[in-house]
């Protein structure tokens, strides 16, 4: 079973690294000419919260939800592979989750492929938090079921 989890872990990061450089429908194939960033956290969180109508309500929820949905995997999968505790505990997770997502958006800067944004750093954390609690609550039911 933690042979399956590598494989779907590897799987994951090559799906995000493809997706935070080079999707065309994430528009990741234009390079910029200028470095685009965001220092302030939940600045573009209330743009988007607040020009959702003239965004549109799918824009709004895929830029805030998709962050979050797209890093749930990480918090799900990272643990599930291995039974070393550095990597399978709250913490640690919550730090490996942050980390991976600062090398994307650092990139993407450096890269000029879409920009460095505080706020994804923080949705991506909660989406890895999120995934997190997911399995631990799946582990849950598993072992009260096995009783």
């Amino acid at each position: 079973m933690r042979m399956f989890g590598k494989i779907l872990f590897i799987l994951y990061l090559v799906v995000t690294l493809y997706a935070m450089f080079f999707s065309e429908s994430l528009d990741r194939t234009m390079v910029s000419d200028e470095y685009r960033y965001n220092l302030v956290l939940f600045k573009e969180i209330n743009r988007f919260w607040r020009m959702k109508h003239t965004y549109g309500w799918q824009i709004t929820i895929m830029n805030l939800a998709g962050n979050v949905a797209f890093f749930m995997p990480f918090g799900f999968l990272l643990p599930s592979m291995s039974r070393e505790k550095i990597v399978n505990n709250f913490v640690s997770v919550t730090l490996l989750t942050m980390v991976f997502s600062m090398l994307i958006e650092t990139a993407q800067l450096v890269l000029k492929v879409g920009a460095f944004d505080v706020d994804d750093i923080f949705l991506n954390t909660v989406g890895g938090l999120l995934g997190y609690i997911v399995l631990k609550i799946m582990k849950l039911f598993m072992k009260n079921r096995n009783k």
